[in-house]
């Protein structure tokens, strides 16, 4: 069953559409009514938003490559494109936004470049690749400083600029946190919580948590600042979790996915960990053997049943002893799971109380950004179209 969708809905501003082949990534220009997009279609262009209330690109530039990824640093206008032969290229964009002016470009990777971030206070360019390579670059000299060879392509990476931690998220489904000197870095730790893919990160520095979104359809919340190894879930999607925005103003997630689906986390709740599935031969609460104890089955003369788990208790237990579901929002269950009966009479309609608020986007979003000074969120889409919403109603 899926969650009931939100009262307070965004609100769809404008739609943004001209490229040729699936837009990889866009962002919303600061404090001007643009948007920069880069395609698959080799393209890289600058829409601003017209008299008529139509957005025209006030920069069409072909690359030599399809373009993957992209990286927009506001302050110092500079954009840094991530290329499919592996090449990162910087710019620097005009005042007027209406030209692109090549810096310097990096052959940074072996293949596909998957993410790209520019760190102004380092002066530091971060990559990862299909080539299953993390590599940073000085953007001053425009020299390779290092590099760490992950257990898979990545495609997730944030950093934080206090600590000099840089966070990898892989297609092995794995985390990996190092952290970066100068010239070198050294492997601190490493989160295995998914099943699927690690698809998108998103890192909250105040609070220091990181979210980590996955084709499993599930997002973790590492809590690293608290140093306990907390992870706690987060079930909102039926299908791969593409991208991943925080507003740090009012502590919500941002999580959109290949269902289209466009989820609102209140994280400023105290949410609970979600305990480990216990292992049994037999139901945790009628005592039944499950159909592979063999012995218990002829000892009992009794046919054995199909085991299965409470989300909340972490029981095992036959089907008759957990015959209800339950939303479980604090645990991150936003729709009905499973739960053994005398966990589902515990449960409150205050415990039920949902801490997210769900809408359909009615496309495949592969990116989102989130502009917090105006409350606007872009989509963009394996449909060609980029899709502004206002936010307020929903963050606030």
């Amino acid at each position: 069953p899926q969650p009931k969708a939100l009262t307070r809905k965004p609100l769809l501003l404008n739609k943004v559409e001209g490229s040729q082949e699936g837009g990889n990534m866009a962002a919303i220009v600061p404090k001007e009514d643009g948007v920069i997009s880069v395609s698959e279609d080799r393209t890289v262009r600058v829409w601003l938003k017209r008299d008529s209330g139509q957005y025209w690109p006030s920069i069409y530039h072909a690359m030599p490559s399809p373009c993957s990824c992209m990286s927009f640093n506001p302050e110092t206008r500079r954009l840094s494109i991530g290329l499919d032969n592996g090449t990162i290229s910087e710019f620097i964009l005009s005042e007027d936004y209406n030209k692109m002016t090549l810096v310097k470009s990096y052959q940074a990777h072996q293949s596909r470049v998957m993410m790209i971030l520019f760190v102004l206070e380092m002066e530091w360019v971060l990559s990862t690749g299909q080539d299953k390579h993390f590599t940073w670059h000085c953007s001053e000299s425009g020299q390779r400083l290092g590099g760490y060879r992950t257990s898979a392509g990545a495609c997730g990476l944030q950093f934080d600029v206090e600590t000099r931690h840089v966070f990898v998220g892989d297609h092995s489904g794995q985390v990996t946190i190092l952290k970066l000197e100068q010239e070198s870095c050294s492997l601190v730790t490493t989160f295995k919580g998914h099943t699927g893919g690690v698809t998108a990160l998103c890192w909250d520095p105040i609070q220091r948590v990181l979210f980590s979104g996955s084709s499993d359809h599930s997002i973790i919340m590492w809590d690293i600042g608290g140093r306990k190894g907390t992870a706690i879930e987060l079930q909102g999607h039926n299908d791969k979790v593409q991208s991943l925005s925080y507003a740090h103003h009012t502590r919500q997630l941002i999580s959109c996915g290949a269902d289209g689906g466009i989820v609102v986390w209140n994280m400023d709740v105290e949410r609970q960990e979600t305990p480990e599935w216990l292992d049994s031969d037999s139901c945790q609460k009628c005592d039944q053997p499950f159909f592979w104890n063999f012995k218990q089955m002829w000892d009992s003369k009794k046919i054995g049943l199909r085991q299965h788990h409470c989300r909340k208790c972490g029981k095992a237990v036959c089907g008759k002893c957990s015959s209800k579901r339950s939303s479980i929002p604090l645990m991150g269950f936003e729709f009905e799971v499973r739960v053994c009966d005398s966990c589902h009479e515990s449960i409150t309609d205050e415990e039920r109380a949902p801490t997210a608020t769900f809408h359909d986007s009615k496309h495949n979003i592969v990116h989102v950004h989130f502009d917090a000074t105006r409350g606007w969120l872009l989509t963009s889409g394996t449909d060609k179209v980029i899709k502004l919403w206002d936010m307020t109603p929903v963050v606030s």
